[in-house]
């Protein structure tokens, strides 16, 4: 009881923005969101950064990717980029509602989650897991639609060096084999449209190394979903 009364007294404190550190504001205050959340233009596959007008980039036309669609809230860039890894290394799993909410506000993202049959975090390895406490992608596709976010489907059977550690051609190649779908739950992803959610995407190895096991599984329809994307 104590515990619930503590906790709704500290929601309803004012709180301070980690951008700009006015007082009183939600976690990211809505003049940092306006100022370093505007919509850009992005590949419809992709989600990189595109002129106006566009509907695809080079490499995408170019390399069809596995994903139907893929969509981004926001560059990975200042100040994301600071509260991303506050929110996946430093144990601040509070950001995740400012996160999603500016998800939620990103255009195609409401369409891609009415029709999804279920929403995927991308996961982590066990031993990822019990170092970091938590999956920052589970907590994210639970804030999106906790009544279709699944964290069972989608398995990781291999642990891989972090992301950020490798080199760009072997981020490419890290994770062919990292994914599988747990057989037991296989005709649930038969002719399913899946949202694939995960916190940032740069080369997009993960998202992809994914939506092709989802693909061989019998999916219909991959969107990926980030925070962030890399520019």
């Amino acid at each position: 009881m104590f515990a619930k009364l503590f906790t709704g007294l500290m929601a309803a404190l004012p709180g301070q923005c980690q951008v700009c550190h006015s007082w009183p504001a939600l976690t990211v205050c809505e003049d940092c969101v306006s100022r370093f959340a505007q919509p850009h233009q992005r590949c419809k596959t992709c989600a990189v950064p595109l002129p106006h007008g566009m509907q695809h980039c080079g490499a995408c036309l170019k390399n069809p990717p596995p994903l139907d669609q893929c969509l981004a809230a926001v560059s990975y860039a200042y100040p994301w980029s600071s509260l991303i890894a506050g929110f996946k290394f430093h144990d601040q799993p509070g950001l995740v509602r400012s996160f999603t909410t500016l998800m939620h506000a990103t255009p195609w993202v409401e369409p891609a989650l009415d029709t999804a049959d279920m929403l995927l975090p991308i996961p982590l390895s066990p031993q990822r897991l019990s170092q970091r406490g938590y999956n920052q992608a589970l907590l994210l596709a639970r804030a999106m639609h906790k009544g279709k976010a699944r964290a069972d489907v989608l398995l990781r059977v291999l642990d891989t060096p972090a992301q950020h550690t490798l080199k760009r051609q072997q981020r490419l190649t890290a994770l062919d084999n990292a994914f599988a779908i747990d057989p037991l739950l296989s005709h649930a992803v038969k002719a399913a449209r899946i949202v694939l959610v995960d916190d940032v995407m740069t080369t997009g190895a993960s998202l992809h190394a994914a939506a092709r096991v989802l693909r061989a599984a019998g999916a219909s329809h991959v969107t990926g979903l980030v925070f962030a994307r890399t520019e």
